[in-house]
């Protein structure tokens, strides 16, 4: 029970902290989303290295490079939470934290649709009704912004993605992050030295501070992952998945309450209509799984 609960705290402080992640990005501004993210990659990179370095994980990372599948598919991974970093910068610096939260709130539900579409995974009745209100969901927000929610969608399907590759090279965490992070590094290095070489750089242009912060990018980054990872080995998957709400609850609450995001009446009913199909999805998920594990112990018992 004592590691169970430590676990339940260390899985809240990580999506804790990815809530407050809206806080944090604006700091860099004027910085724009690419060139943060650059950064984030670059010294990301480097914590990685130095905590692989300090757990004494080097021959598990050497490992996972010489096995070509694991690599091509972190690899994947590592391009698609690319674009999840990016967009998530820019909706919270171009004032749609609230729409950056909704990305985040029908993540599991595009995760279980991907699912369904790419690994031919059979879908239960309510779960297809959770889906289905999720995309009325989509399209009365589509009506009141005007426009697809692309912000949200880009979030939840390249985190879906993500989590697919991840899932599918079935990497530890630290060892994952570390090389996600170095095959990118690269990429990220050129760019911050072309800012640099053109004048366009933010980097050390407004004082130490903004500076310094600039470095914070990788162990901001790193901190929850290692929270987050050690509350996977201590409470049960159905606790983490009520736990991944805490980020977006967050997330949401600071877009309403702080940034004084506007939420008419349709983005209203829009977003009640994603907590319906959440509240659907999860209470059917908890459901079934008491029914498999009763079902577990019955047969053990006999």
């Amino acid at each position: 029970m004592p590691d169970t609960r430590k676990g339940l705290i260390f899985g809240a402080a990580a999506y804790a902290l990815w809530g407050l992640f809206p806080l944090y990005w604006p700091l860099l501004e004027p910085a724009g989303a690419v060139e943060i993210l650059a950064h984030r990659i670059a010294w990301s990179a480097l914590t990685m290295a130095i905590l692989v370095v300090a757990l004494r994980r080097t021959a598990a990372v050497g490992a996972v490079l010489k096995n070509r599948r694991q690599l091509t598919l972190l690899s994947l991974a590592a391009v698609v939470i690319s674009f999840n970093w990016a967009t998530y910068i820019y909706g919270v610096s171009n004032e749609r934290v609230v729409e950056a939260a909704l990305g985040y709130f029908i993540n599991p539900l595009v995760t279980v649709m991907m699912g369904v579409l790419i690994l031919g995974e059979q879908l239960r009745r309510l779960q297809w009704i959770a889906l289905g209100i999720a995309a009325v969901a989509v399209v009365v927000l589509t009506i009141d912004y005007g426009r697809p929610p692309w912000v949200a969608l880009i979030l939840a399907f390249s985190f879906g993605s993500y989590g697919l590759a991840k899932k599918q090279a079935n990497v530890r965490p630290v060892e994952s992050l570390t090389i996600e992070t170095l095959v990118l590094a690269p990429i990220a290095l050129a760019y911050i030295v072309f800012l640099a070489a053109t004048g366009a750089s933010n980097f050390g242009s407004h004082g130490t501070g903004h500076a310094l912060l600039f470095t914070t990018t990788g162990i901001v980054t790193a901190i929850p992952l290692i929270l987050f990872g050690a509350a996977a080995i201590r409470v049960p998957l159905v606790a983490l998945g009520l736990l991944q709400y805490l980020a977006p609850i967050i997330q949401f609450a600071l877009g309403v309450l702080l940034f004084h995001e506007d939420m008419p009446a349709g983005r209203w009913i829009g977003f009640g209509l994603v907590w319906v199909a959440l509240v659907i999805f999860t209470v059917e998920t908890i459901n079934h799984r008491r029914v498999q594990l009763r079902l577990v112990t019955a047969a053990s018992a006999c």
